[in-house]
């Protein structure tokens, strides 16, 4: 009776995340529900705004999203120094959602390379230990296999001071010297739960770049988030990681029951976009209201993006 009443639970626990997740992504991308349950189209197109992609693996949802963007080389040229920017700040292994998936920062470096890439760098500014925040995540393993470097950020010495003139609280900022000194960087955060900005997206994946992170947090986090994205060399690509996302107890979490896996992916080249459109996947599993993320709408405000997505060209595509 105990298995019987566990297999049911489990059965209504997976029926739960693929509603949530179907009816999430055509929340977040304006689209019908039923519109879900046809196949996939995909479109080779530069001119997309914003990619969703539901079903899959970490590199083949990446596969299919770049390709929709226009390929990788829409982004990376040959000769370039590239970054890839993940969420490595935690001390926890990739099933609990902490940090972003390593299978997906593997994809992306070896396309990177692809496109003729002459170096590729990771890096976070951890908030657990670093070393441990590199190898538990599994990235670590995942860089160096595929062939990139991982790059140190636990002294102050790597970072730069940088102006910020547009923004509105942090008007400065000590900046990582790996996203000065690159050509292109791409920022790849995992989709969750934050106690304190509400929730952990592309713009707050910045707070990994910045030395000044006890700043933000004593001069109104929201504004200083939304003031990051206001450096003059923002990201390529944003490519949010929702394969398994974390609902409670953000940003490191507390146990498995904090994760679920909707196995999505959201990329575009408008931080304020992607964030809109991931915000809105969440709430399906977690209520959350995107004036709740108000980093997103102050960031609108100072024109760094759009949360209407009703004026971009986007594109779904569900693999299987």
């Amino acid at each position: 009776m105990i298995i019987f009443v566990k297999t049911i639970m489990q059965m209504e626990r997976r029926n739960f995340i693929k509603t949530a997740f179907l009816g999430g992504i055509a929340s977040a991308v304006g689209l019908k529900s039923n519109d879900l349950f046809g196949a996939g189209k995909m479109s080779v197109d530069a001119s997309n705004d914003l990619v969703a992609v539901m079903g899959g693996e970490p590199g083949q949802m990446y596969q299919k999203a770049i390709e929709a963007m226009g390929g990788i080389t829409r982004f990376v040229k040959k000769g370039d120094k590239i970054v890839i920017k993940p969420n490595i700040g935690w001390d926890k292994a990739p099933e609990m959602a902490a940090n972003t998936n390593p299978d997906l920062i593997s994809a992306i470096i070896k396309d990177c390379y692809l496109a003729g890439a002459s170096q590729v760098t990771v890096f976070d500014n951890t908030c657990d230990e670093w070393q441990a925040c590199y190898k538990n995540s599994g990235i670590e393993k995942a860089v160096k296999d595929a062939g990139a470097r991982m790059a140190f950020a636990h002294d102050q010495k790597y970072f730069k001071e940088v102006q910020l003139p547009k923004a509105v609280r942090m008007k400065s900022a000590k900046i990582h010297e790996a996203i000065i000194d690159c050509d292109a960087w791409i920022n790849v955060p995992v989709l969750k739960n934050h106690g304190g900005a509400r929730m952990t997206i592309s713009m707050k994946n910045f707070m990994g770049i910045v030395w000044d992170r006890r700043f933000m947090h004593a001069n109104d986090l929201q504004q200083c988030i939304a003031d990051c994205s206001t450096f003059e060399k923002m990201p390529v690509l944003n490519i949010v990681d929702a394969y398994r996302i974390m609902t409670q107890n953000g940003p490191k979490g507390k146990s498995i029951e904090d994760v679920q896996v909707p196995k999505a992916l959201f990329m575009s080249t408008d931080i304020v976009a992607v964030d809109a459109a991931a915000v809105k996947f969440f709430a399906q599993f977690k209520e959350m209201k995107l004036e709740e993320v108000s980093h997103i709408g102050l960031a609108e405000s100072m024109n760094i993006g759009t949360s209407d997505l009703s004026k971009l060209k986007v594109e779904r595509i569900r693999i299987g």
